[in-house]
């Protein structure tokens, strides 16, 4: 390598954060993201046909997203133009595109890489799509949260999507590696504090470099307690109003319907972490005890209305251990939906067939005309008989019977279906008319 090559590192000037430092000089330096920048991979193919389509790179913090715009600009000979959305508004964009269309005059192209663009409004987003349709500007948008859920179909109908992964340990190490090239030296950690450090950085190489920044001035050796008395712990990804918190709300419902105690405990614990409000949780463990386990344990929703109760009573932390509790009984408890299916086809049924009217038998009968018109004639109070089951028909004149709930084996329900079992054979065993009449509700 002569002294005219470029380095893998760009050090001209020391006083700058080391992960600028370290910013990869070729998309080839860019670690943990080959299944999009390898030469066979999406973006590694419109690079080397130097043909770049409008994308959005949709990734967490400290994955590299900024880095790879600027080098898919720099290789493929496209002016740089960068925006926050976060900062930027309807005059930024205009100055951009005006510059944009008097470069593509003079065969210039244009990439337009703009940073949280989710945070840019629907009129905003509106305003990119003539310049991305014309082929004006490149765009390249950046975004921590799902573009699904916050970008306009029109928008990401001309942009390819791009997912970038959290980094893992063999990329966090590929860096901490680079700055120890840097530092001329190995950094004062043994390995267990090697290890705490990838795992403090949470997958940010970004947040990782800073923390390698402070570590290198430490004086020797440096284990984990020293290193978690040194630098900060990354917080955790959690965005209460936003996908992680779609996600992890959806690995706790799954984990206690696939009847894992720990992984539900665990997301709980990530949950709580992360800020959520513990209300929120209750809500939805209670909605979870309907829905997932019904009757197949009935106790299961007055456990997660107990929790509930407890934690508007205690608060925080205290209360949150109801919560656990009740996330473990509904996990451990056995599971069902029949109540869930039962409903479901009974509303299609209603919805199906209008405005039936119930049999006359089981309509109360207050004035002497509803008594004449036959009102509550030959209806049967159940609880009287000798089986406590009449056997009489209680669905509306004009629809056959359906069944609606099957319960399942599961627990309770197998009492329960024992029991439907019977009053269905009672049922077909019975003849005739019921003569014994009450005006019972």
């Amino acid at each position: 390598m002569t002294e005219h090559t470029p380095s893998l590192f760009n050090v001209d000037d020391a006083s700058r954060p080391l992960a600028d430092r370290l910013r990869p000089l070729s998309l080839s330096d860019v670690v943990g993201q080959d299944h999009l920048l390898a030469a066979d991979s999406p973006i590694g193919r419109m690079v080397n046909a130097n043909r770049l389509s409008s994308m959005v790179l949709w990734g967490p913090p400290g994955c590299g997203k900024t880095t790879i715009a600027r080098l898919l600009a720099e290789q493929t000979n496209l002016a740089f133009e960068p925006l926050s959305a976060t900062f930027a508004g309807v005059a930024d964009l205009r100055r951009v595109f005006q510059s944009a269309q008097h470069r593509r005059e003079v065969g210039q192209g244009t990439l337009l890489f703009v940073d949280e663009i989710h945070r840019f409004n629907r009129a905003q987003q509106d305003s990119f799509l003539p310049y991305v349709e014309d082929g004006t500007i490149v765009l390249v948008g950046a975004t921590t949260e799902n573009p699904s859920f916050e970008l306009n179909g029109a928008l990401l109908s001309r942009c390819q999507v791009f997912v970038l992964k959290r980094l893992d340990d063999m990329a966090l190490g590929a860096l901490v590696a680079r700055a120890e090239q840097l530092f001329a030296g190995g950094l004062p950690l043994d390995n267990d504090a090697r290890n705490a450090l990838f795992t403090m950085s949470d997958g940010d190489g970004r947040y990782l470099l800073n923390m390698v920044e402070q570590v290198q001035a430490l004086p020797a050796p440096v284990d984990s307690a020293a290193l978690a008395a040194a630098v900060q712990k990354r917080a955790p990804l959690y965005d209460k109003a936003r996908e992680g918190h779609y996600n992890l709300i959806s690995a706790l419902h799954k984990s206690m319907r696939g009847s894992d105690p720990d992984a539900a405990l665990y997301w709980l614990a990530r949950m709580l972490d992360g800020g959520e409000d513990p209300l929120f949780i209750a809500r939805r463990i209670t909605r979870f005890a309907n829905e997932d386990i019904g009757l197949a344990d009935p106790n299961a929703v007055q456990q997660a209305l107990a929790a509930w109760d407890v934690y508007d009573r205690l608060g925080s932390p205290e209360g949150e251990l109801a919560i656990a509790q009740a996330v473990l009984y509904l996990a451990t408890a056995p599971k069902s939906i029949g109540i869930y299916r039962g409903f479901n086809r009974a509303r299609a049924a209603a919805k199906r067939t209008g405005s039936l009217m119930p049999p006359p038998h089981i309509l109360n009968a207050p004035t002497r005309l509803m008594k004449d018109l036959g009102y509550g004639k030959g209806y049967q109070y159940d609880p009287d008989t000798d089986t406590g089951f009449s056997g009489a028909n209680y669905f509306p004149i004009g629809l056959p019977r359906e069944t609606f709930y099957e319960p399942t084996a599961h627990g309770y329900e197998h009492t329960i279906s024992q029991r439907l079992d019977r009053w269905a054979h009672l049922r077909n065993g019975t003849t005739g008319t019921p003569t014994a009449q009450s005006e019972g509700n």
